[in-house]
């Protein structure tokens, strides 16, 4: 519902809200919105919207600043809490939701609402060791995101959160994105929720559900999760996770609820989830859930299950596999016998080969001169964007399946393997390297090409995709295309 009888903005993100309000809202808004009307455990949120416009960002929020306000005068009603001041603050997370997903290529601030005051009421309330932490993880990702250190109001982080996610909308590294995957701009929406605290005590984490295994393609529940950890703490890639079995060892009533929600949630939306989720001194809560991106053989696998499992047709089974991901899975080629050089996790599968550049500007700039490229880095941020889109594959010094690399490369269907030790990237910077994403190694050396066979998944494809297409001729890659056209 919309906030407020002035209110043109700020959207209520809870059960019943109509068509036209889902599309404006964007992804993390209808997510949430979806989530509350299963009955789900989520923290109360609610969603500022704009369409686009040539606004500074500066001047947008000014414009939407009341209807900021109105949403988070709900926030205090349903949580039975204050922001800025205690004796029970309210904290606030603070992210874009876009119309279109862009894996971590968007701003997110944590932790909104710090001040000496807030940090001694929380203090009281919980301890002053946990205050003192969300006062340094606010502090660090406000400068990340903002680029100046953060203001000591409450109200005055609140600006400077909504101005530096309207500013990414815009950024260098999202327009880079979107001329990639061929994406409009679009309207902005901003979504603003009532923080819960992974790193409350030892009953307390974060971490990533997926429904099924978004590498792979096996029909089982993957995930990755930290205890006494914060969601930044897994996405950026800057800490190696635990598998979600070490959550089911602590606190397996909280991961039985999230697996049995990661069911309702793909059911309702008939394709694989990625759920974010933070557990709170042993309280579950779930604060997103969207498509999981996957890896070519995992695109390939899952369409072929759920339509085994008669969940969608044959006609959404070409659908579900692109035109790239297709050409990625016929381009087969092995691994070079050169020396190991590490070995880490494997997120995203397929081998490929090149120059091991360290930046993404080297990255860029080896590509424009034709060389092949993989970018090797102590792990991934949105920055390093365009390094991505430039390379043929990634490699990480640490983080696990659930990190930026790993998702943004699961993404673009580029092979990556994260999580291979510090001290890698200095080790094989200018070397000519190749990334197994099968087998969770990088090797000295060039891959070699081979002669692509059907496996059994592709030739399961293959005859769905004729049959589709009776009358198109040529080689797989046309009939597909012929099949997703719909034309003979």
């Amino acid at each position: 519902m919309r906030i407020g009888a002035g209110s043109r903005h700020a959207v209520l993100l809870d059960e019943g809200l109509d068509d036209a309000t889902l599309l404006v809202i964007g992804g993390k808004g209808r997510a949430v919105a979806s989530m509350v009307s299963l009955g789900l455990p989520v923290p109360p949120a609610f969603c500022v919207t704009s369409g686009w416009c040539d606004e500074e960002p500066a001047k947008l929020v000014d414009r939407l600043w009341q209807d900021v306000l109105g949403g988070l005068e709900v926030l205090e009603e349903r949580t039975g809490r204050v922001f800025g001041s205690g004796p029970r603050p309210l904290l606030l997370s603070v992210r874009s939701s876009g119309v279109t997903s862009m894996p971590g290529m968007l701003e997110t601030v944590l932790n909104v609402g710090v001040d000496d005051g807030v940090v001694d009421a929380l203090g009281r309330e919980h301890s002053r060791p946990f205050a003192e932490d969300v006062r340094e993880r606010f502090r660090r990702g406000y400068r990340r995101a903002v680029g100046a250190p953060a203001p000591d109001r409450p109200l005055d982080q609140l600006r400077g959160a909504l101005d530096a996610v309207v500013s990414s909308w815009s950024s260098s590294r999202a327009e880079a994105y979107r001329a990639h995957r061929g994406l409009d701009r679009g309207g902005i929406s901003i979504l603003l929720q009532a923080m819960v605290f992974g790193n409350l005590d030892d009953r307390s984490g974060t971490g990533v559900l997926f429904t099924r295994n978004p590498t792979t393609g096996a029909s089982t529940p993957f995930g990755e999760w930290l205890s006494a950890a914060q969601g930044e703490d897994v996405v950026s890639g800057i800490t190696d996770c635990e598998p979600l079995a070490s959550m089911r060892e602590l606190l397996p009533e909280a991961h039985d609820q999230l697996v049995d929600a990661g069911t309702r949630l793909e059911r309702l939306a008939g394709d694989v989830q990625d759920v974010e989720f933070t557990v709170e001194a042993g309280t579950l809560w779930l604060l997103q859930a969207r498509v999981a991106q996957r890896s070519p053989q995992a695109a390939l696998r899952l369409a072929l299950a759920f339509r085994d499992e008669g969940l969608v047709d044959d006609a959404e089974v070409i659908e579900r596999v692109t035109p790239e991901q297709l050409e990625t899975l016929l381009a087969v080629r092995s691994a070079p016998a050169g020396r190991l050089l590490a070995t880490g996790a494997a997120a995203c599968p397929g081998v490929a080969s090149g120059v091991a550049c360290t930046t993404s500007d080297d990255a860029i700039a080896a590509a424009d001169e034709g060389r092949d490229v993989i970018l090797v880095r102590p792990t991934t941020s949105p920055d390093d964007v365009a390094g991505l889109v430039a390379a043929n594959g990634v490699v990480t010094e640490v983080g696990g399946a659930s990190s930026h690399a790993a998702i943004v490369a699961r993404e673009l269907g580029i092979p990556a393997v994260v999580g291979c030790g510090v001290g890698l990237t200095a080790a094989m910077a200018g070397l000519v390297i190749t990334v197994d994403g099968d087998a969770g190694e990088v090797r000295i050396g060039e891959s070699a090409s081979s002669q692509p066979v059907l496996s059994p998944e592709l030739a399961r494809f293959a005859e769905i995709v004729r049959a589709a297409a009776p009358n198109a001729v040529g080689d797989l890659p046309a009939l597909h295309l012929a099949a997703r056209s719909g034309r003979p």
